[in-house]
């Protein structure tokens, strides 16, 4: 049961991954994009923060798939997580053609925080630097 209980961790923290990693090479492929569009955000310092989101999604995503620091980088996701929602889905200040989307998202940002909350109260599991790490330990 505990091995099944680990495979289910390790597709569950490559899912989650998945939201981050593409979303930060995606980025990182189309930096000027990327910069108007925080810049049409109101977003401060848009050509050092460019660089910070890359990183935290890019870097981020890569640590859960390893499970490398997982609590804390799971943590660390979630708090990204409701601050990009904030501030990249306001539904509620969204024109009414935009606003069931951006709900959407903002829905959508908030069930994935749940599983990072989740992922950092449980940990990596076995099939993981950090459960490797344990073992050693």
């Amino acid at each position: 049961m505990k091995n099944f209980e680990n495979v289910l961790n390790l597709l569950g923290r490559i899912a989650i991954a998945a939201l981050f990693l593409p979303a930060g090479l995606n980025k990182l492929m189309g930096v000027e994009g990327t910069t108007g569009y925080f810049a049409s955000l109101g977003l401060p310092a848009v050509a050092v923060l460019v660089w910070v989101v890359i990183a935290i999604e890019v870097l981020g995503g890569i640590a859960l798939i390893l499970g490398y620091q997982t609590r804390l980088v799971a943590i660390g996701l979630a708090i990204f997580t409701v601050l990009a929602s904030i501030v990249g889905h306001a539904f509620w200040a969204a024109p009414v053609d935009a606003a069931f989307i951006a709900q959407l998202l903002f829905i959508k940002n908030i069930a994935v925080t749940g599983g990072l909350l989740v992922l950092a109260s449980s940990g990596a599991g076995s099939i993981s630097i950090d459960g490797r790490k344990a073992k050693a330990d």
